[in-house]
């Protein structure tokens, strides 16, 4: 018979606290040590994370990026993770590469906290990178990738998306991807392909919508699908963090909304990934669709 939490043995509960404690010491000697080299000389430490986030009035969307930041260290411990806005919060990201020229840093990746390629990606972030001090490379966006697509699912199935689905079910069931928009005709080639990735792995259809500039809007991509016998619709939201944006389209769903992408482990997982992808990559190159 399993046994309940009370009945464990106490001791049992202090040694897997040694060991976790344990651990986390070991992996910050290890971090510690592989910045010494064999002559006893400190080794060049990696280039700062600086995680590039749009910026919002929704006093929510800030304290989510935080909490996002510290999954980043809490994943690979001695790595410098800063934060930089584009416009709306401090610290902006002006004022954050400043910052580490002034420390002493003299290289970072920026990895944009945004889901598409578009103008922000494309002109504004570049364009910073270029005039700092700190030699600063471009990470590509977060998405379209399979960690966003898990995400996705696990905030569809938090809102009561059923995974086991009777064919009925499936053939009037659907979803709205719901994401900003943008202008930049790229934007919506990499929304479409998370759509797909996601429909692939519910097994019903994904339609991507979008809260301004692009269409088609929630509620006509709702209205849609409703026309085609898909009733039973969940709005998706593609967001990063709580929003105006992530709010109103909630609000249009007919049947469940999920929350923003938020804090999930695989959020920072890929922010990691980006960096990485960056650093391996020639400095010259373009932030460009990076889907592996």
């Amino acid at each position: 018979m399993k046994a309940s939490p009370a009945q464990y043995d106490e001791s049992e509960v202090h040694l897997d606290s040694t060991a976790h404690i344990m651990n986390r010491i070991s992996s910050q000697l290890a971090s510690q040590l592989s910045l010494v080299q064999l002559d006893g000389r400190r080794r060049p430490g990696p280039p700062a994370l600086v995680v590039v986030a749009h910026g919002s009035r929704d006093p929510r969307a800030l304290s989510t990026v935080r909490t996002l930041l510290d999954r980043v260290r809490e994943q690979r411990p001695g790595l410098p993770v800063h934060l930089g806005h584009i416009e709306l919060n401090e610290p902006l990201l002006t004022d954050t590469l400043a910052d580490l020229d002034a420390h002493g840093t003299t290289d970072a990746v920026l990895v944009p906290l945004l889901l598409a390629r578009g103008y922000h990606v494309k002109r504004d972030i570049p364009e910073t990178a270029a005039k700092a001090r700190v030699h600063a490379r471009v990470a590509a966006p977060l998405g379209p990738h399979p960690f966003l697509v898990e995400t996705l699912y696990t905030r569809l199935v938090e809102a009561g998306w059923r995974t086991d689905m009777t064919e009925e079910e499936r053939r009037t069931s659907a979803v709205v991807l719901a994401a900003a928009g943008s202008r930049d005709p790229d934007s919506a080639v990499d929304t479409r392909r998370t759509a797909r990735l996601l429909a692939r792995r519910l097994g019903v259809p994904v339609v991507p919508a979008y809260a301004s500039t692009a269409t088609p809007t929630v509620p006509t991509a709702l209205r849609a699908l409703a026309a085609r016998g898909r009733d039973r619709v969940a709005v998706a939201s593609y967001f990063t963090a709580p929003g105006r944006f992530a709010t109103e389209c909630a609000q249009a769903a007919p049947w469940i909304a999920s929350a923003p992408l938020g804090t999930h482990p695989a959020m920072a997982s890929l922010l990691l990934h980006r960096y990485d992808q960056a650093r391996a990559t020639p400095a010259a190159t373009t932030p460009e669709l990076a889907s592996a």
